[in-house]
């Protein structure tokens, strides 16, 4: 659900706006109205040292978590001026490195010489000028060439000859071949400097662990910037009034905590405000308050949009639904184990990633469940590890997912699209009444009359609901009531003969839409189907390469590398199926819920979430 909001417009003197957004920076509770915020060219550079610090954080937490550590270096002051003074230093040396292994990996072929000798008889008039060019290209010109200049070969590699002319100062050389420029150093000497190079860099080790052991102080400049920055962007935003003299802001709390910054208010010296309720035409600021279950979903929801204020929040609707066409995806109780087991580590190992952690779990306990009830274990059929290749046989009512669930990938399909369609009516007649609904509740009735009394048997021949089928009166007054209200009833300020016109054409675009929509659904068997056909492939891959699927007669030394080769395969195979599996099962439910399940529950999206100004950690 939607937190309900209150509305506050301060006005107050401009020489307290300073201390007036650090009271409520300190309460915590109240969201300044800054859209429209445009920073200026100090602004800009605010912006610049906050982001640096964030940079130079992740930096030094990296390198804390690195085997480059030095625990006993201790501590320091002045962490960002340091590491940014080390950092330039360590971006030049490694500039040189660069340039010495480019060096090594140009001239290695041509084998060790001193550069130093080559200028020295270029003074002396014995000038070596380099060439490379193609063996074919070489071969087909050598006569020549060598007529016409003193040529050596020094070196030939990978099809590319390396040869050196002998001439004078100044000669020109003409050849079908591309020339190297000499380098400042030889090869030998270039490596030789890139290693000292790097263990120049090694030195400053000492003085980065440092700075990752103090990065503490770097929390405490990033949280002064940022509560810097809130200050700028009320005033900037704010509105002055007699001649710059008073203030007038826009603040946001939830109605739930309005009364603690009434009495902060109350306190406040020459502040005046009025409080008031939200309007439809306000930028109104969403927090999501949810139940324990629900709140993982925020994620996902948050992925795409919060709700509009004084909409529905969706969240908890369609969890259950994610959940489940997660696991359909998953479709394999190995792989769900899998998953709730690494969920649960790192639900132990992270405690900001404990949502992730909870989410993954549920998600992974669901994919078992699922998994378990179709009977897939690692691309294994669980009836045929019991013993029953026929899985009618089996006592346990397995689902033969790959033979029935295609249509109720459908129905699942259908069912929560008509959920959606039916919140969406529930709201807008608590809102706008039930007059605005008639449209989609023509729709609604229309679909969930065809859907009970023609859908359901084609799930189950027994399905059927006596006096309600195709066939009977009762059907036909329902879809009646529904053709009026979508056709002559969609706008009851209109007359029947536009509602008529327009009826018809939203008939058109709705039957396209929803067939386009309940196909969709399709992809929770495909995806699901193609998960455990790759696990199957991946089985008799390892069984059939090494031989064990014809059975172990003599356990050998033999025996013990067809194991391992076999254990090989399938870490490998499994691994990057579960990879790609959980890839799809989290995209495409995703995609199933925003949109064709907001689609048809009228979700509004706003771009604004509540964030009050509080004290930076």
């Amino acid at each position: 659900m939607i937190s309900k909001m209150t509305k506050y417009d301060f006005v107050l003197y401009a020489g307290q706006s300073e201390d007036f957004i650090e009271r409520l920076r300190e309460l915590g509770l109240v969201d300044i109205t800054t859209t429209g915020w445009e920073p200026q060219e100090e602004d800009r550079q605010l912006l610049t040292d906050i982001e640096a610090r964030l940079k130079a954080k992740d930096a030094l937490e990296a390198f804390r978590a690195s085997e480059k550590f030095i625990e006993s270096a201790g501590t320091t002051t002045g962490v960002f001026e340091k590491y940014t003074a080390v950092s330039q230093q360590i971006a030049e040396l490694r500039s040189d490195i660069a340039r010495m292994t480019k060096i090594v990996s140009e001239w290695s072929a041509w084998g060790d010489f001193s550069v130093d000798t080559v200028k020295r008889l270029s003074s002396q008039g014995v000038v070596l000028r380099f060439f490379t060019t193609q063996k074919s290209t070489f071969d087909d010109n050598a006569e020549v060439w060598n007529e016409q200049y003193n040529i050596s070969v020094i070196n030939e590699e990978m099809g590319i000859v390396y040869f050196v002319v002998v001439t004078e100062p100044e000669a020109e050389v003409v050849l079908d071949a591309m020339e190297v420029k000499l380098p400042q150093c030889d090869a030998g000497k270039a490596a030789v400097e890139a290693e000292a190079l790097e263990a120049k860099i090694s030195e400053f080790d000492s003085v980065l662990s440092q700075c990752a052991a103090s990065v503490e102080e770097l929390d405490a400049e990033i949280a002064a910037l940022k509560e810097r920055l809130q200050g700028v962007k009320v005033e900037a935003t704010a509105t002055r009034e007699a001649d710059g003299l008073l203030l007038v802001m826009e603040g946001w709390a939830e109605a739930a905590t309005a009364e603690r910054v009434d009495a902060l208010l109350e306190e406040y010296p020459n502040v005046v405000y009025v409080k008031s309720d939200p309007t439809p035409e306000d930028d109104t600021p969403v927090k999501l308050k949810n139940n324990r279950f629900a709140r993982l979903f925020e994620l996902i929801g948050g992925m795409y949009a919060l709700p509009k204020y004084g909409t529905l929040d969706l969240t908890p609707f369609f969890a259950p639904f994610y959940m489940l066409f997660f696991a359909i995806c998953l479709n394999d109780a190995g792989y769900g184990a899998i998953l709730f087991s690494l969920g649960l580590v790192l639900a132990i190992k992270s405690v900001k990633l404990r949502r992730v952690a909870y989410l993954t779990m549920i998600c992974g306990g669901a994919t078992t469940l699922f998994g378990l009830y179709t009977g897939s274990l690692f691309g294994m059929s669980i009836p045929a590890l019991m013993g029953y290749e026929d899985l009618a046989q089996c006592p346990i009512p397995f689902l033969d997912f790959q033979g029935k669930f295609f249509s109720w990938a459908l129905a699942l399909g259908i069912f929560q699209i008509l959920f959606g369609m039916l919140l969406n009516i529930i709201f807008k007649a608590r809102t706008f009444g039930i007059t605005s609904t008639f449209a989609t509740l023509g729709w609604f009735i229309v679909l969930v009359s065809a859907c009970v009394a023609g859908g359901l048997k084609m799930l189950n021949p027994a399905w059927v609901i006596p006096g309600f089928t195709t066939s009977s009166l009762a059907f036909y007054i329902a879809m009646g009531v529904g053709a009026v209200l979508m056709l002559f009833l969609n706008d009851v300020h209109r007359n029947p003969l536009t509602n008529f016109a327009s009826g018809l054409w939203d008939t058109y675009n709705n039957i396209t839409g929803l067939l386009s929509d309940v196909l969709s659904y399709i992809r929770l068997f495909a995806i699901g189907l193609s998960g455990g056909v790759l696990a199957q492939v991946f089985n008799s891959l390892a069984m059939g390469l090494t031989g064990l699927d014809q059975g172990i007669e003599q356990f050998t030394v033999g025996t013990i590398f067809q194991i391992i080769g076999a254990t090989a395969i399938l870490l490998v195979g499994h691994g990057i199926n579960l990879f790609m599996s959980s890839i799809s099962s989290f995209v495409h439910p995703m995609r199933l819920t925003f949109v064709e399940f907001y689609k048809n529950a009228g979700f509004e999206m706003t771009t604004r979430s509540f964030e009050p100004l509080k004290k930076e950690q």
